[in-house]
């Protein structure tokens, strides 16, 4: 290798998605030193598959001071038409933000770069990783630039953020099990002569189901599979195809025309066994990738870059009891968020497909239930849109204890105002001491009160917006 760096780097990132950038904005914020390494030139594009940001996602955001400006790039949703005999009510949700914001991903990836930069993170664009080695106490990392000139990186850890196809995934020589779920989804960005009486609609008939959302500047992005055309990803799509896949799931196709970007793709069911090797750790689609349904890739991709951040943060910084604990716990906490991904994701994308009479019964029924019974249809909500997650708690601990924090009101401002600063909060009531945690606490602490002055609880947050201790 023709150039050799220092160890003086805290972390390396390989990937420069939304789920890289995330991560490599926080660590840099922290005062860490952080190196991406992206494979791809430094563009941008407005061709892109991920367009819908949840709830959760929007409020870890929020913690990021960016959610509001992105809320202003998109359209936001409150109500979802399922199978034509469901709407799905988003608007209930404890949250700041209740409703599903329709904006392209790129919009996302322009935000946390931003963000990154601004932090002093080091971006290699162009530039492929080959190899990676772990040795005490460091990460060597041997990559290629687009020139052919090899370097080679040292660093006390190493992410692997760069997609299904992931390098580091490969070097680690991990097992990426599972299969192909679905072929030949086309997928086109149009504009409409007539718009579909829901904000965003889905539909399947057996033989194809489609979904049409809109960005809210003219454009819809359509997704649609057909049973009886099953082809390769290299099979050319044209506008004539969508429009009909459209009309065969919605009666109509609503005057499509003017398609500026048309592909085709299958999706995957897989998830890595391991988010952690070592001094490596794997995220977003270089750990799990799933069906499309729910649109929940970006976002699960994002909850684990905010999930492992304060982490590395926290021993990186020396202030972690247990540093090996800690970083265990991320595989601990996301891979079974994973894996409920993969199985909602999957039973979506299959009651869509549904096609005997059989599975179309059973269809029927689950979106009547949901439709009828409303605790059934805010727990489904929860699930997709990330604010009814939590992870698991020890035995004995306080019935808060893994669950996600609403944004509360606070003297000092809002919770997700203050964690900003990427550091615990310890909510206390106001005039009170707040009580010392019966746990070690992995970070500095900024010490708050409740606005309402009827709550006598104490509360300790993650910088992740999650509990991790209370008392009564």
């Amino acid at each position: 290798m023709e150039g050799t760096a220092g160890t003086e780097i805290d972390v390396i990132v390989v990937g420069a998605g939304p789920t890289g950038l995330l991560l490599a904005g926080d660590l840099a914020s922290a005062g860490l030193s952080v190196t991406v390494v992206e494979r791809r030139p430094h563009e941008t594009s407005n061709m892109t598959r991920a367009f819908g940001v949840h709830a959760r996602t929007l409020e870890l955001l929020d913690a990021r001071d960016l959610a509001d400006e992105l809320v202003k790039t998109g359209t936001t949703i409150d109500r979802m038409s399922v199978f034509q005999r469901l709407t799905l009510d988003l608007s209930p949700l404890p949250t700041r933000f209740p409703f599903l914001l329709i904006t392209p991903q790129y919009e996302v990836e322009r935000l946390l770069e931003r963000r990154a930069v601004a932090a002093g993170v080091e971006f290699r664009y162009g530039t492929e990783l080959r190899a990676l080695r772990q040795e005490t106490g460091a990460v060597t990392a041997e990559d290629t630039g687009a020139d052919g000139t090899g370097t080679t990186l040292r660093a006390r850890y190493l992410v692997g953020a760069d997609g299904h196809r992931s390098a580091v995934r490969r070097e680690l020589g991990l097992p990426f099990p599972g299969r192909s779920v679905i072929r030949s989804i086309v997928l086109a960005d149009v504009r409409l002569a007539e718009k579909p009486a829901g904000l965003v609609t889905v539909n399947g008939t057996g033989e194809t189901f489609a979904f049409i959302a809109p960005f809210g500047d003219g454009w819809y992005r359509v997704m649609g599979w057909n049973r009886h055309r099953q082809v390769p990803d290299s099979e050319p799509v044209d506008l004539e195809e969508v429009r009909g896949i459209t009309r065969s799931a919605f009666g109509t196709d609503y005057g499509m025309h003017d398609a500026r970007w048309i592909s085709r793709f299958h999706s995957d069911e897989r998830q890595v066994p391991a988010y952690r090797t070592g001094r490596v750790f794997l995220a977003g689609d270089a750990a799990h990738v799933h069906s499309p349904a729910g649109g929940q890739g970006l976002n699960t991709g994002l909850q684990d870059a905010a999930n492992l951040s304060w982490k590395l943060v926290s021993v990186l910084r020396g202030d972690a009891p247990d540093p090996e604990a800690l970083l265990d716990s991320y595989h601990a906490e996301r891979h079974p968020v994973g894996r409920m991904v993969l199985r909602s994701s999957g039973g979506l994308l299959r009651l869509a497909m549904a096609h005997g009479p059989f599975q179309r019964t059973v269809r029927a029924l689950g979106t009547r239930v949901m439709s009828t019974v409303r605790p059934a249809a805010a727990k489904v909500a929860g699930r997709i849109t990330g604010v009814g997650i939590a992870y698991g708690a020890p035995r004995g601990a306080h019935r808060l204890t893994g669950r996600r924090a609403p944004d509360v009101a606070l003297t000092e401002g809002r919770l997700y105002g203050l964690l900003r600063k990427g550091e615990f909060v310890l909510i206390a009531p106001q005039g009170a001491p707040a009580r010392t945690p019966d746990v070690p606490v992995p970070g500095r602490v900024i010490r708050a009160s409740w606005a309402n002055t009827a709550r006598r609880d104490t509360l300790l947050v993650r910088p992740d917006g999650y509990i991790a201790w209370a008392t009564d």
